[in-house]
């Protein structure tokens, strides 16, 4: 499984947030382009690098900073944040960047989104789900997460037999601490064989990591626990093999 150390930017600095909540973001004094050596430094493969403020506006704000840390970056970036037009995908992947997420826009204008599979490679679009769980059927949140579609996970995985990757986020878990939904990945990975699966939300602990990783998920985003020091990259990468 590989382990993706998460760095979220806003107006160019590494914050983290509660559940998505921009009002509840806490700052970190790491520089960017420092902070994706260390994870190189630590044995990390990949990064997953979110452009906040372009995840917000439904555009791009912050994509020619993340272009200019793909063409150093030491590592392979997954970037995500605002992608909506064939020119924003193309402009990551000269600079570099080896998948870009695709969000809200893999909900309600699915024919775009395969046309960028189509275009670019199923290998280089990873589809980001956010789910909340109602009567235990994992429901996509749209609007910021701020609602919930009347589209489960199942609903919208089934637009895209040709995807090869999905990040899948439960809601009620991100930035908490709380542990990872074990049980939604394992069902995502039972029922979506042809997808290789991220799981983001939750990983409080390296013990997370190595649950996720019998669960059958190809990779975890590591973000707050990473952040605040509560688990050692190197470690986790280690855990995660295991």
């Amino acid at each position: 499984m590989i382990v993706y150390p998460a760095m979220d930017l806003m107006d160019g600095a590494c914050v983290r947030l509660a559940q998505g909540r921009f009002d509840d973001a806490t700052h970190y004094s790491s520089d960017p382009a420092e902070a994706l050596a260390g994870f190189a430094a630590a044995g990390a493969a990949w990064a997953h690098v979110v452009d906040l403020d372009g995840a917000r506006a439904g555009s791009p704000r912050q994509h020619d900073l993340i272009a200019g840390l793909a063409r150093s970056a030491p590592l392979a970036l997954q970037v995500a944040g605002g992608f909506r037009e064939h020119d924003q995908l193309q402009l990551m992947f000269d600079a570099g960047v080896g998948r870009v997420v695709i969000g809200s826009l893999a909900v309600g204008q699915p024919d775009i989104v395969r046309g960028f599979i189509s275009a670019f490679g199923a290998h280089r679009i990873t589809l980001a789900l956010d789910v909340n769980l109602v009567e235990g059927v994992p429901m996509v949140a749209t609007a910021g997460w701020t609602e919930t579609s009347a589209l489960s996970l199942w609903d919208v995985a089934s637009y895209y037999p040709e995807a090869r990757h999905m990040l899948i986020t439960d809601v009620a878990c991100d930035g908490m601490m709380g542990g990872p939904n074990i049980v939604l990945i394992a069902e995502a990975v039972a029922r979506l064989p042809h997808l290789a699966v991220q799981a983001s939300g939750g990983v409080s602990c390296v013990e997370d990591l190595a649950a996720l990783a019998r669960a059958g998920a190809a990779g975890a985003i590591v973000g707050k626990a990473l952040w605040e020091r509560r688990i050692d990259l190197a470690e986790a990468i280690t855990h995660a093999r295991a």
